[in-house]
C-alpha cells in the first residue's frame, strides 16, 4: 500500500537539493512518507542522482520514510502526475528538467498551470523553518479561494504562526481619484463606510469555515485596493510562505501567481479546486 507522501522532483542541480530540503521537512511536519521523483529519458541515467538524494535525507532526518522513483517521461507531466497522488509535491524555480539554470516559466509555471494537488514551488532564501507567518491571498473566485483558504488555516496550525490573508477589494481604485470641486458629503461618507464594510464581510465570508475549524489560528485580514499581486509580492518579504489558489484558465495562470512565481521572496503554494 502507497503511504501518504510528499512528493519532491529532483535532477541533481543545486536548487533541486534546496527543494528537496524544504519537501523533507514538509514531509516531517505532516508525518508523511517522501517520495523522490526524478524524470528522465532513460532510467539508467537517474540511480546516482536519486541515490545521493536518498541518502542526503536519510542523514539529515534519519527516521523518515523515503521513497525513490525514476520516471521516464518529460519533467512537467511526471510531478503533474504525481501532484494527483501526493498531498503535497515540491519542485524548485530553477534546474529542474536537466538544464542547469532553466527560467521558472519553463517548467515551474507550466506545471503550475496543470497541478492537480498542492503545489509548492521553492523561492527566496528563507530557511525551511523559522516560525515566520502564512501568508494568503483571495483574489475573489469562490471554488479558489475556499481551496486556498482550507491550505492556508491547516498549514498556519501546522506550523504555530499566524496567517495574515490579504483580499481584493470589491471596491477599488486604481488610480487615485481626481480632487472634486464638490464637497465630500456625509452621504459620501457613510456610502464610502458601507462599501467597506461590504468588503470586509467578504472576506470574512471566505474563510469563516476554515477559521472555525481551526480557531487557535492568529489572523490578520485586510482589504487591498491598489493590486493584490503586488501587496502580496511586498508581504512575501516577511512571510514563510504565501498561498493562492490556482485559476487553471485553459492551462494558464493569472497574474497574481505569475507574479509570485517570478518574484516571491518565499516559496509559494499553488492549491488547484476540487
Amino acid at each position: 500500500m502507497t503511504l501518504r507522501h510528499v512528493a519532491v522532483g529532483v535532477d541533481g542541480s543545486v536548487v533541486a537539493v534546496r527543494a528537496l530540503d524544504w519537501a523533507t521537512e514538509e514531509a516531517l511536519r505532516r508525518g508523511t512518507a517522501l517520495r523522490i521523483v526524478y524524470a528522465v529519458t532513460d532510467r539508467d541515467e537517474a540511480g546516482p542522482v536519486l541515490a545521493s538524494a536518498a541518502a542526503r535525507v536519510h542523514e539529515r532526518r534519519p527516521g523518515l520514510p523515503v521513497e525513490t522513483r525514476a520516471v521516464e517521461d518529460g519533467t512537467v507531466r511526471a510531478m503533474a502526475r504525481e501532484s494527483g497522488r501526493a498531498v503535497l509535491t515540491v519542485v524548485g524555480t530553477r534546474g529542474l528538467g536537466g538544464v542547469t539554470g532553466l527560467l521558472v516559466g519553463s517548467v515551474s509555471l507550466r506545471l503550475a498551470a496543470h497541478t492537480h494537488g498542492p503545489l509548492l514551488v521553492v523561492r527566496g532564501d528563507h530557511p525551511c523553518a523559522g516560525g515566520r507567518e502564512v501568508l494568503l491571498g483571495l483574489e475573489g473566485d469562490a471554488d479558489a479561494d475556499a481551496a486556498a483558504a482550507a491550505y492556508a488555516f491547516e498549514e498556519a496550525g501546522r506550523r504555530g504562526t499566524r496567517l495574515r490573508v490579504l483580499h481584493s477589494a470589491t471596491h477599488r481604485h486604481i488610480t487615485p481619484e481626481p480632487t472634486s470641486p464638490v464637497p465630500v458629503t456625509s452621504l459620501d461618507r457613510q456610502r464610502k463606510a458601507c462599501d467597506e464594510r461590504a468588503e470586509e464581510a467578504v472576506a470574512r465570508f471566505g474563510i469563516a469555515r476554515p477559521r472555525q475549524e481551526y480557531p487557535e489560528v492568529d489572523v490578520d485580514s485586510r482589504a487591498v485596493r491598489t493590486g493584490l499581486a503586488h501587496a502580496l509580492l511586498a508581504a512575501t518579504r516577511g512571510a514563510g510562505a504565501v498561498v493562492i489558489g490556482a485559476h487553471h484558465r485553459a492551462g494558464r495562470l493569472g497574474l497574481v501567481a505569475h507574479t509570485l512565481l517570478h518574484h516571491s521572496h518565499c516559496p509559494v503554494v499553488l492549491v488547484p479546486t476540487a
